[in-house]
């Protein structure tokens, strides 16, 4: 029996999840579920546009991938690499310089100072808030390029819907889906979260489930930072009965009666079945998927200088994805908003919390990643963000957001923050806009949300402007903001 999922709007495939369809052991009839799902992705590519990208200007597709690396919490952008000297504001730790003349970070990032020659540190990140300036309005912001709808006075959103807009993973994957039998999007090793709010802004929202992030979220408490030693990748092996061999027969079969049935072969040429039932059949049998999140293989000492925790070792997990074919791979901070220990939401006890707990994660395994990419020449042809929702207020122990502070913590400022960016054509030891002398607001070339997402899509080599359709078939762009092209060499 086939099922082939129906469709309720223009680009709606509705009530299958990716992990659902990658399912593929368990039955013939998933495999024919995920060759619908690139039938749907190549389809996107001859969806209308308006604005065509003339396919030229800095940094335009030099990205095969995107690596993103989300600070979810907002960290201070003064106490980590963007330190001040006002004492009204100035951070508890020190400045030290990096490899990029004119910039200093604080000494909690000893390691990361020395890799800033390969590297681009946007100093005037900014918006203005619309409504309360709370962590899922915020993510919802950064990941989608648009503001939620609803808002309730505590400050939290309503949970995901199929009315929301895409992440932008979930649109990449849609029209630039991977060339080798790999998953498109994956996320890991949490979901995104503020209190009970879990993953607003981070499905594929109207564009339909089948462009949903394959989520890999390890078992175990986020304190747990050995949780990535349990991987399974259940979805992506074979049952024991079902054999490569089996498939490849049952792939024979059906090439057999397609032979055999010419009114059918001709009415559904114009799909080109065949090639995608091959990539669906590829992505299982060749294991190559599997194989990416098989942490075992790299040698000990390379896992441990990423730092043996969750979150040194999703980035070593984000690598090899990016390495195997992955177009978007999304690292969220181990621990969510609203939360203490390794929480970058340093309402209270921020002298503690960075100096031993989140910023020494942070140093390591991000200096560790760009320094392994850059050798392996994946630096190249990768885009590398590293930001969070929005940056902490200058001063300390002052109310911005109707949060409590302790006379050490700082609440949230999405006002001016920072976000470090590299590979594809990014510049090397540069430095982005400029803040004000308490990092309080952007002195030159302020950078929206919209404009780093325009970027990203700039960057792979999609027009920012591309036209999607919601659940009510009315166009909408893919984010309304033009790249930085000021960032590209």
């Amino acid at each position: 029996m086939l099922v082939i999922p129906g469709y309720t709007s223009k680009d709606t495939c509705d009530g299958v999840t990716r992990r659902d369809i990658l399912r593929v052991g368990s039955s013939a009839v998933l495999g024919i579920t995920l060759a619908d799902l690139f039938r749907l992705q190549a389809r996107a590519k001859t969806t209308n546009t308006t604005n065509a990208h003339n396919g030229s200007g800095p940094g335009w597709n030099r990205a095969k991938s995107i690596l993103l690396i989300y600070l979810q919490g907002g960290p201070s952008h003064i106490d980590l690499w963007d330190p001040k000297e006002d004492p009204k504001v100035a951070s508890i730790f020190k400045s030290i310089h990096t490899k990029t003349i004119g910039l200093q970070f604080t000494e909690l990032l000893p390691k990361l100072a020395q890799v800033t020659d390969k590297v681009t540190m946007i100093h005037s990140m900014s918006y203005t808030p619309n409504g309360l300036f709370n962590h899922t309005a915020a993510i919802y912001q950064m990941m989608t390029g648009y503001t939620a709808d609803k808002v309730s006075p505590s400050g939290q959103l309503e949970p995901p819907t199929p009315k929301d807009f895409p992440h932008f993973g979930s649109n990449i994957s849609k029209f630039k889906p991977p060339t080798v039998p790999m998953l498109p999007f994956v996320m890991l090793p949490r979901p995104l979260q503020e209190s009970n709010v879990i993953g607003k802004g981070a499905t594929a929202g109207f564009l339909g489930r089948a462009y949903d992030p394959y989520t890999l979220y390890p078992p175990g408490d986020d304190m747990d930072m050995k949780k990535m030693d349990r991987i399974r990748t259940d979805d992506l092996r074979l049952r024991e009965e079902v054999t490569s061999k089996r498939l490849s027969r049952r792939d024979k079969m059906r090439n057999m009666i397609n032979e055999g049935m010419p009114a059918l072969e001709k009415a559904t040429a114009k799909y080109d079945l065949d090639e995608y039932y091959g990539k669906a059949l590829g992505l299982v049998i060749s294991g190559r998927a599997r194989d990416a999140f098989d942490l075992g293989k790299e040698p000990p000492a390379l896992r441990e200088k990423y730092g043996n925790n969750t979150f040194g070792q999703s980035l070593l997990l984000a690598r090899r994805l990016v390495e195997a074919g992955t177009r978007v791979v999304e690292v969220n901070w181990p621990k969510v908003a609203n939360s203490d220990n390794h929480s970058w939401d340093v309402h209270v006890g921020l002298p503690e919390r960075m100096k031993k707990q989140s910023a020494p994660m942070l140093d390591t395994g991000l200096s560790a990643l760009l320094a392994d990419m850059d050798d392996r020449g994946l630096l190249a042809e990768t885009l590398v963000i590293c930001v969070g929702e929005f940056g902490r207020s200058p001063q300390r122990g002052v109310s911005t957001s109707g949060n409590g502070n302790s006379a050490d913590g700082r609440d949230h400022w999405p006002y001016c923050f920072t976000a470090l960016i590299a590979g594809a054509g990014i510049k090397r030891g540069a430095i982005y806009g400029k803040s004000d002398k308490t990092a309080s607001a952007p002195l030159e070339n302020p950078v929206h949300p919209r404009e780093l997402l325009a970027t990203i899509y700039h960057s792979i080599g999609i027009n920012p402007a591309t036209l999607v359709y919601n659940h009510l078939n009315q166009p909408r762009e893919l984010v309304q903001g033009e790249p930085v092209l000021g960032l590209f060499s």
